[in-house]
């Protein structure tokens, strides 16, 4: 077969682009077509040996710098890939790399961590942040891409997704059945330490749905010790409401995340999520979770076994629920051992096996 590997882009690294990167592992010698590499990502260790092909959005003026003034132009970038030499296509998408134009006769399948979020269920985040004339246009923008979004699902074969909860939405948005398979997870390197330190730590992305206001508010009122790893548009905000006992740390390296998941007490996660491979990364190093009860954390986090879900997201759920972590005897083999469910062999494996079942059903 001749393989065509599709992401939507790599700018903000995250769970998604170590999806990208596993496939490429798995077909190393397939293409990678995407809209575009940030400039800050075009040396990362992540995609190196990867054989890249951007979308002319590469080459306007300051897109890999800020891509997001450029989201109207999404649909026809990707529709702008020739994938006619491509009998397997697989597509990566969280925005709209599902919306690629395979040849007739070839196999497409999707990848889907979710249906693109800033079209549904999050638009009113995305928009509230614009001036009214801006959200207006942003306003009808998003309605031409939730049409495109529902047309494109039709060119799928076969639609995977990285959680019951996004399978969920799948059916819902474009009423499809999807196969579950979870994201691949690094157990290898995020492995058990020995310290232990005194503080609790959260590693996100700062921007609002991640809901790192959550954490900030709570630890301000408890006035325990907070690491906060990562770095988005909420920083400033979030940085003038904390208390002295919050550290922002920005972005550091993989190696870093790992030792501070290491040390930590405990992970927080209030943030409601498709999947989520982060809380799996801290429960691999033996640490529990504190996560809200929703979304991909209910198929991820065991509450009493593995760490703690509290159901309303609020400071005082929160609070308590970092109370109870401080309280239980939590084993950490055992926390392991659920974190080891979802590592990358099972990942490749299982992705492995439906896609030479797809490919010999799509042949007959």
């Amino acid at each position: 077969m001749n393989v065509a590997l599709v992401h939507d882009f790599f700018c903000n690294l995250g769970g998604s682009d170590q999806v990208a990167a596993t496939l490429h592992q798995m077909y190393p010698e397939a293409p990678i077509f995407t809209l575009l590499v940030s400039e800050r990502n075009k040396d990362a260790e992540l995609l190196r040996d990867m054989d890249l092909r951007g979308s002319f959005i590469q080459r306007l003026p300051l897109a890999r710098r800020w891509h997001e003034p450029y989201l109207p132009l999404f649909p026809l970038a990707i529709e702008s890939f020739d994938l006619t030499r491509y009998d397997l296509v697989l597509s990566s998408s969280h925005v709209c790399a599902k919306g690629v134009i395979p040849a007739p006769e070839a196999l497409h399948i999707c990848y889907c961590h979710t249906p693109a979020r800033y079209a549904w269920d999050l638009g009113y985040l995305y928009r509230r942040r614009l001036n009214p004339l801006l959200r207006a246009y942003a306003a009808a923008v998003m309605h031409r891409l939730r049409v495109w979004d529902v047309t494109t699902s039709s060119r799928v074969d076969h639609f995977i997704a990285n959680s019951s909860f996004v399978a969920q939405r799948i059916r819902r948005y474009y009423g499809r059945d999807a196969t579950v398979i979870y994201p691949p997870v690094d157990t290898g390197f995020f492995t058990p330490g020995e310290d232990k330190g005194d503080y609790w730590l959260l590693v996100s992305r700062l921007t609002a749905y991640k809901r790192v206001d959550l954490a900030v508010d709570a630890f301000t009122k408890l006035g325990l010790p907070l690491m906060v790893v990562g770095d988005g548009p909420e920083r400033r905000r979030l940085e003038r409401e904390a208390g002295p006992n919050i550290s922002f740390l920005g972005t550091v390296s993989r190696s870093q995340v790992r030792d501070y998941m290491r040390g930590c007490q405990g992970l927080i996660y209030p943030g409601k999520e498709d999947f989520g491979i982060t809380p799996v990364e801290a429960q691999a190093t033996g640490r529990p979770v504190v996560a809200l009860g929703a979304g991909g954390a209910l198929e991820s986090v065991v509450d009493g076994v593995t760490g703690v879900l509290f159901e309303a997201q609020s400071v005082e759920a929160l609070c308590e629920a970092v109370s109870r972590c401080s309280t239980l005897p939590f084993d950490r083999a055992a926390i392991r051992r659920q974190a080891e469910r979802f590592d990358r062999e099972v990942f490749c494996r299982k992705l492995t096996d439906l896609v030479q079942k797809m490919w010999e059903q799509h042949s007959q």
